[in-house]
C-alpha cells in the first residue's frame, strides 16, 4: 500500500508541475484531477486514515469517501480520452451524459451506506457481510462502473498506442495493460459480490489474489502514463550535464580569445531581472559561449598562418592549432602586425555541429594540457 501511495504521489506532483505549465489543457486536467481523486482514495483507505475520518463522521464515512473518490477518479480518466478526441463539442456532450451517469452511481451507493447501521461496514470487502442487499449494492455498483469505465479505457489506449511512436507508444502500451487488469479485477470483485449476494463462500486466496492484481495493475498504470515524460526529463537532464561540462571544458579557450578580442564576449540582452535569469541559465550559457569562441576564432584566423603568404586554412591537430593559438594570442598582446584577411579553420572532425563542438572542446583541454595559463578576464553579466 505504502509503494502505491508513493507512486500515484510521484505521479501526481508531475502531472501538477505540467498542469502548472499548461493550465489551459483539458486532458491533462483530467488525468491530473484522475490522480488527484486516487491519491486521496489510499490515505482514507488506510487504517490510520479510515479510523480518523470515521471519528470524526462516523462509522463507514471513511469507506463511503473512498470509493466515491474512486468513482470521480474513473469519472475524470474517462474525461481524458473524451477531451484528446479531435470533436471537441462531441467529447464535451458525452462528458456531461458521462457526469449524469457517475452521479446517479454516487447518489445510489450513497443511499446504499447510509441506509445500513454505521456497524455493517466495519471491516475490508473481504469481510463485509453481502448478504445484506445495500452492502452488495455498495460494493457492486461501484465495482460495475469501474468495470464500464476500464473497459473503455483499455480499448481507447490500444487504439492511441497503435498511432503512437516511443517513447509515447510504450507508456501508453503499459498504461493499457495496466488498465485491463484493473478491468479485469474489478470484474472479478463483482462477480464475488454477486456470489456472495448468494450466500456462497469464496475463498480468502482468491479475494487476496484479486486485491493484489488491483495494486499492482494501478502501479502498471502510474508507471505507464508517467514513462515518456520519465524518459523526457532524464534526456534533458542528461543534455543539461553535458552542456553544463562543456562549457566548463571550453573555459580555456573561451579566456584565450576573449582576452585577444575583448569586443567579441555578447553583451546582456536585457537589464531585467528576468532576462538575467533565464541568460544564467546552462543551455542559454553553453550556446553563447559557442558564438563567442567561434567569432573569436574567426578575429585570430590570419595570424595562425605560417607566413604572410599563405592562402589555406591550418588543417592541422588539436595540439599545434592549440600552439598556434597561443603564439597569435602573444602577437596581438604584443601589438604585431594585422594580416588583411580571415581564413577558414578546416575541421579535422567532421563538418556538423557536433564535430564542430568536439574539436573545439579538444583544443581547449589542448590548451589545459600545456599549461597555458592566459589571463582570465570577467565573462561579461548576463
Amino acid at each position: 500500500m505504502e509503494l502505491l501511495l508513493l507512486g500515484l504521489v510521484g505521479a501526481l506532483a508531475w502531472k501538477l508541475y505540467k498542469l502548472w505549465r499548461t493550465p489551459h489543457d483539458a486532458p491533462l486536467r483530467s488525468v491530473t484531477l484522475c490522480l488527484l481523486c486516487a491519491t486521496l482514495s489510499y490515505p482514507i483507505a488506510m487504517p490510520g486514515g479510515a479510523t480518523g475520518v470515521d471519528t470524526v463522521a462516523g462509522h463507514g464515512t471513511a469507506k463511503l469517501i473512498q470509493n466515491v473518490l474512486l468513482l470521480f477518479a474513473m469519472y475524470f480518466l474517462m474525461c481524458f480520452y473524451l477531451y484528446s478526441a479531435a470533436d471537441e463539442q462531441a467529447s464535451r456532450r458525452r462528458a456531461r451524459k458521462e457526469a449524469v451517469v457517475v452521479g446517479v452511481v454516487v447518489v445510489v451507493v450513497t443511499l446504499a451506506a447510509v441506509s445500513v447501521p454505521h456497524e455493517v461496514f466495519v471491516g475490508s470487502f473481504s469481510t463485509a457481510d453481502m448478504t445484506i442487499p445495500q452492502i452488495a449494492i455498495f460494493y457492486g455498483g461501484a465495482g460495475c462502473y469501474l468495470t464500464y469505465v476500464l473497459g473503455l479505457a483499455v480499448r481507447w489506449t490500444r487504439t492511441y498506442a497503435r498511432m503512437s511512436r516511443r517513447p509515447h507508444a510504450t507508456g501508453l502500451w503499459m498504461a493499457a495493460v495496466g488498465l485491463g487488469a484493473m478491468a479485469v479485477a474489478c470484474a472479478i470483485r463483482a462477480v464475488i459480490v454477486a456470489v456472495r449476494w448468494a450466500d456462497i463462500d469464496v475463498p480468502q486466496r482468491l479475494m487476496a489474489a484479486v486485491a493484489f492484481l488491483l495494486v499492482a495493475s494501478i502501479l502498471l498504470f502510474t508507471a505507464g502514463i508517467t514513462y515518456s515524460g520519465v524518459r523526457a526529463r532524464i534526456a534533458s537532464s542528461k543534455l543539461w550535464l553535458q552542456h553544463r561540462r562543456d562549457h566548463r571544458r571550453l573555459a580555456a579557450l573561451w579566456e584565450l580569445l576573449a582576452e585577444a578580442f575583448p569586443d567579441n564576449v555578447l553583451p546582456p540582452a536585457s537589464s531585467s531581472a528576468h532576462d538575467r535569469r533565464r541568460a544564467r541559465g546552462v543551455h542559454r550559457r553553453y550556446h553563447r559561449r559557442i558564438v563567442e569562441i567561434r567569432d573569436g576564432l574567426v578575429a585570430i584566423s590570419p595570424h595562425l598562418l605560417v607566413d604572410d603568404t599563405g592562402i589555406t586554412a591550418p588543417d592541422v591537430d588539436s595540439d599545434e592549432l592549440a600552439a598556434r593559438l597561443r603564439r597569435a594570442s602573444v602577437r596581438i598582446k604584443e601589438g604585431g602586425p594585422v594580416p588583411r584577411r580571415a581564413v577558414p579553420l578546416a575541421m579535422t572532425l567532421g563538418s556538423d555541429r557536433a564535430a564542430d563542438v568536439k574539436q573545439l572542446i579538444a583544443v581547449s583541454d589542448a590548451l589545459v594540457t600545456d599549461r597555458v595559463t592566459p589571463l582570465t578576464i570577467k565573462e561579461a553579466p548576463c
